[in-house]
């Protein structure tokens, strides 16, 4: 029986050979691969279905929070969904071969930086059976191998759509490691993916808090992460009441179980009067509330906040509530509380507004909208890979352009360096 180090310098050598055919296939061949993988995802939904009930039958069984099960459940609407994402995928422009600078040197020579595949990409994830064909989906795109790790929550799950998914690929000539799936859930397993600096060139978690900072601790390759969704909204003294209501109770209870649901809201002094209706609003749908001393005085039902609730992802519906002073009052408990993935305001000064996110450190800043926008599939690619929060490459969602790399290619007629 092969270790897990040889396992992982398997998949990485057919990864390797496919990502050199991906390289050089034509656009409208790896579009159809996706189209294809589509219509057999949708063929198997009985299949992708049952699966989906065994685990979340484990699910159950193994207690898990109803934010996880919710992020684990597909349904006949969220199959479709995950078909019409790589269909979404097969649309976008080609983002290989792009000319993206182009220049003459005195001497003649012609200089060209040119988008190329980054060629193997390991993604590692928990809950989320989609991602196992919105990886998948843009890797290929870009020109890419990929290697899935999915969670053990999702076994079953994710075995199904890999399967419906490779076959399409393979019915439309691609070859079929061009989306590897890892075949065992044995955490020894992604120790050995993420030292796997030969077999890969970047990898990408996809997950909790944990499952992240553990790739980052013990890869040796680059990594593309982002941490926790601790999202904030500032409602300025300006913001429009009714607007500020229906984008809040969206932002935080669309999904509570998301990365880019809202976790804190914090609230201008000067618009405190407004506060009772949206408190109110949030608690008949069943939001559990926390909040300071003036907050808690509004409202019987709002529990107090600890300094722990500031820096809390609830992935839950329970919202945090602070009042602050003014809008550089509330950039400072960003800053000290938010981990850089989406914040924003709401408010009618455009003035304000605009200052307030010049000054706004964050991977994806919003006005006047929910945070639940943040995901690929809202900014037009398609799907994500993930959220970026770091500063390196790609930030904010990771579509097909963040998962190319470039090359320089100098064009000469025969010159020679002095």
């Amino acid at each position: 029986m092969p270790t897990h180090e040889q396992l992982i310098t398997e998949l990485g050598h057919r990864g390797r050979r496919a990502a050199r055919a991906l390289a050089e296939s034509t656009a409208a061949r790896r579009n159809e691969a996706l189209r294809e993988a589509a219509g057999w995802i949708r063929r198997r939904e009985a299949e992708i279905l049952a699966a989906n009930q065994a685990d979340l039958t484990a699910a159950e069984t193994q207690g898990l929070d109803e934010a996880m099960i919710d992020r684990l459940r597909l349904d006949p609407d969220r199959i479709d969904s995950i078909a019409d994402g790589l269909e979404a995928i097969a649309e976008l422009p080609d983002p290989l071969e792009r000319v993206l600078a182009d220049w003459t040197r005195p001497n003649g020579l012609r200089i060209q930086r040119v988008s190329v595949p980054l060629g193997v990409i390991g993604v590692i994830y928990e809950s989320r059976p989609n991602v196992t064909a919105d990886a998948a989906g843009l890797c290929i795109k870009a020109g890419n191998a990929v290697i899935l790790r999915g969670g053990s929550e999702a076994v079953n799950s994710n075995r199904a759509l890999h399967e419906a998914l490779s076959d399409g690929l393979v019915r439309a000539g691609l070859d079929g490691n061009s989306a590897q799936l890892l075949p065992t859930q044995e955490r020894a397993a992604v120790g050995a993916l993420l030292r796997a600096h030969a077999s890969l060139d970047m990898v990408v978690p996809r997950g909790g808090k944990s499952l992240v900072q553990r790739v980052q601790n013990e890869a040796r390759v680059p990594v593309l992460a982002h941490l926790d969704g601790n999202n904030h909204l500032y409602v300025h003294a300006s913001a429009d009441p009714a607007m500020s209501r229906d984008v809040v109770v969206n932002a935080k209870l669309r999904r509570p179980g998301i990365c880019g649901a809202l976790e804190t809201l914090l609230i201008d002094r000067a618009w405190l009067d407004h506060a009772p209706a949206l408190l109110d609003a949030l608690i008949e749908r069943g939001c559990e509330l926390r909040g300071d001393g003036a907050i808690q005085a509004l409202n019987a039902a709002v529990r107090p906040a600890s300094e722990q609730d500031w820096d809390t992802e609830y992935l839950a519906p329970i919202l945090s509530i602070r009042v602050v002073e003014d809008g550089a009052a509330a950039l400072d408990h960003i800053r000290r509380h938010g981990s850089g993935h989406t914040d924003g305001l709401l408010a009618e000064d455009r003035e304000a507004a605009a200052g307030f996110l010049k000054r706004l450190d964050s991977a994806i800043a919003v006005h006047n909208t929910s945070t639940q926008f943040a995901d690929g599939g809202e900014f037009g690619f398609g799907a994500e890979i993930g959220i970026a929060t770091g500063r390196l490459h790609a930030r904010g969602p990771v579509g097909v352009e963040q998962l190319t790399t470039f090359q320089y290619r100098v064009l000469g007629a025969g010159q020679t360096r002095p």
